[in-house]
């Protein structure tokens, strides 16, 4: 016999769960990332994160039984949209760029990542994760990903006209660990990014190296 809860409790398509379940997962997930940027790893609770994310306690907790977990998985999560748009954005501009303009406008974009919220997220979880095992050992693996992930995406970037000269995995290196370097300069001192002078110098050394 069907139960009065049976009879009129509709149950929603499988479908539609699934996108009802993934929406709120995104949803907790970007307010991680903004309440890791706007009050550092301390600043970003659970408590915080639930009520910026307008979820109930028991739907943060379903996704994410942790809360480094949940933060580990915030940043991986900008930073993987932030990889996907720059692509994008590289993509749209590869067919009308030589060679060596294409070579600029991939390393103007590329320095635009570690300005975007996503670079600061990541930061705030290092400095957490030197003394926090726990939360290295969630940090170390997903890191090691997004480090794939960019350098793959740098490829794409310089094309394979750049990418088959033989100084090029050396100014990949050279590229993304220095932007990185300068980049956590910025937590001292707030300026314009695009006024870099290290730009017009990296831009300068990839030329000479890889042209």
């Amino acid at each position: 016999m069907t139960s009065p809860v049976d009879a009129h409790s509709p149950v929603a398509p499988r479908g539609r769960r699934e996108e009802r379940t993934a929406t709120s997962r995104a949803r907790i997930l970007d307010a991680a990332v903004a309440c890791l940027v706007e009050s550092g790893y301390t600043g970003a609770t659970t408590l915080r994160i639930q009520a910026q994310a307008g979820v109930s306690r028991g739907r943060l907790l379903h996704h994410f039984p942790s809360r480094d977990q949940l933060l580990v998985a915030a940043s991986r999560h900008l930073a993987t949209e932030r990889l996907r748009r720059t692509a994008e954005r590289i993509e749209s501009l590869a067919g009308g760029l030589t060679g060596v303009e294409r070579l600029d406008r991939a390393i103007e974009l590329m320095w635009e990542t570690f300005s975007e919220p996503h670079f600061w997220a990541a930061v705030e979880l290092w400095t957490a994760a030197r003394t926090n095992e726990d939360l290295r050992a969630a940090l170390l693996p997903e890191e090691r990903e997004i480090g794939a992930a960019i350098r793959a995406g740098m490829d794409r970037f310089y094309g394979p006209e750049l990418i088959e000269h033989p100084h090029y995995p050396q100014v990949r290196e050279l590229l993304f660990t220095s932007m990185r370097g300068v980049g956590l300069t910025y937590a001292l001192e707030h300026r314009d990014p695009h006024t870099d002078p290290h730009l017009a110098l990296w831009k300068q050394t990839a030329r000479t190296l890889v042209t």
